[in-house]
């Protein structure tokens, strides 16, 4: 067993959480999150704004400090390796870090070559994605210049290069239009084919119904249901013709107006 590496976990948990929290000035945002995703799961992670979601990934992905708990990711213990942790780790967060004086290809050369992956296989990667995610016409062109949607799918192409075993998703859909958002959930669902473990948030349901084995729901910092959907509909006594939007209302409790504004059409 080499350094960071952690023998509570079993062969098939690619990511364990124990007792993670997070406070902040006093407030707690994440309140001792314990939970275990298998290994080539495509995870949903969900919840209302200001559950803790993106706190928790924050956390989960080395960027932000627990204020108690931890993770062992594939068997690296965050505590004792972050560096472990992250050589193991693919992030695409929801907002895009990128460097907009690059061109696209630049971009991709330089997350290969930081995850220490030689230049020749750098460059055959770099080309791979770019052509499969259907950015290879605009390789030269600046980020600055690019769409959002362009954004997004070489921020996801720079999360990939160094082939992660875990892939960390904070709404990967938003701003693609729907024939790449296609690719994109066809190059996911064959990721998990092949053992890798997605980790997804969203607020987009149909989405998560449609990819997802296995959901988490986090409402106030606090893990309220987790299991697959058809699971959490049968705990919460829900029909199973119910979708997923009810069933998600239900557990965090929502209370959705029902008034009209009375100047709307007048």
């Amino acid at each position: 067993m080499g350094p960071g590496e952690d023998a509570t976990t079993t062969r098939s948990d690619a990511l364990v959480v124990e007792g993670l929290t997070k406070v902040f000035r006093g407030q707690t945002a994440v309140d001792h999150l314990s939970f275990r995703v298998a290994r080539g799961r495509f995870f949903g992670f969900l919840g209302p704004n200001g559950a803790g979601k993106s706190t928790t990934i924050k956390m989960l992905t080395g960027l932000l400090r627990p204020t108690a708990g931890d993770a062992v990711v594939e068997g690296v213990r965050l505590s004792q390796d972050l560096l472990g942790v992250k050589r193991v780790i693919g992030i695409l967060p929801e907002e895009l870090p990128l460097y907009e004086r690059l061109t696209g290809e630049e971009y991709l050369q330089f997350a290969g070559r930081m995850y220490g992956l030689p230049r020749a296989e750098t460059g055959r990667r770099s080309a791979e994605l770019l052509e499969f995610l259907t950015l290879a016409d605009d390789r030269g062109k600046l980020i600055a210049d690019y769409s959002q949607g362009m954004k997004k799918k070489l921020a996801l192409a720079a999360a990939l290069i160094h082939n992660p075993r875990v892939l960390f998703l904070d709404e990967p859909l938003n701003g693609i239009d729907p024939v790449s958002g296609r690719v994109v959930t066809d190059l996911l669902r064959r990721m998990t084919a092949k053992g890798v473990t997605l980790f997804f948030t969203t607020h987009v349901l149909d989405v998560v119904e449609r990819l997802c084995d296995e959901v988490a729901v986090i409402d106030r910092g606090r893990i309220v249901a987790q299991g697959t959907i058809d699971d959490i509909r049968t705990q919460r006594e829900v029909g199973q013709d119910a979708s997923l939007e009810d069933v998600f209302l239900k557990l965090i409790s929502a209370d959705v107006r029902r008034e009209d504004l009375t100047w709307i059409g007048s």
